[in-house]
């Protein structure tokens, strides 16, 4: 019996629209590591700040992370970070113009994004044990993907 594994999806017959996607997830933290993050008191810098960097280059990397997805112009990325009661909410926005959508972009976004953030607080989050008996990231979701017209 032979498989047959597809490689890329053929896409370049599709036409080319507007497209965006939004994604969001959450790093639950402790009460101390989230008022490091509120008042810029990491000792790496400014977590929002460098987190956010951390975001672009995985949208724009997407395509080397996940084997499937094309490589898209990205036109738009931003980022917004909240602090919830015992949470960092990470939301990333990504647009294009293109022949296929932009949703992993915005996933692999939220979660480097958080992934940075969590590097950035290990010496807080850390107990005695060197455990993280707190920080967990969760909810990480696409929250809206949207596809205009060919004339956009």
């Amino acid at each position: 019996m032979k498989d047959t594994i597809t490689g890329i999806i053929d896409v370049g017959s599709k036409p080319i629209v507007s497209r965006e996607a939004v994604a969001t997830g959450l790093l639950h933290l402790s009460s101390a590591s989230l008022d490091v993050v509120a008042n810029g008191r990491s000792p790496k810098g400014d977590v929002r700040e460098a987190s956010t960097v951390a975001v672009i280059q995985a949208v724009k990397e997407t395509p080397r992370t996940l084997p499937h997805c094309h490589p898209i112009p990205i036109e738009g990325c931003t980022v917004d970070w909240s602090i919830e009661k015992d949470s960092l909410r990470c939301t990333v926005t990504v647009r294009t113009h293109w022949t296929t959508g932009v949703e992993m972009e915005a996933l692999c976004g939220v979660n480097a994004g958080l992934l940075c953030a969590w590097d950035m607080l290990k010496s807080v989050e850390k107990d005695t044990n060197g455990q993280y008996p707190v920080a967990q990231i969760d909810g990480v979701r696409v929250l809206k993907k949207s596809k205009g017209d060919p004339h956009d």
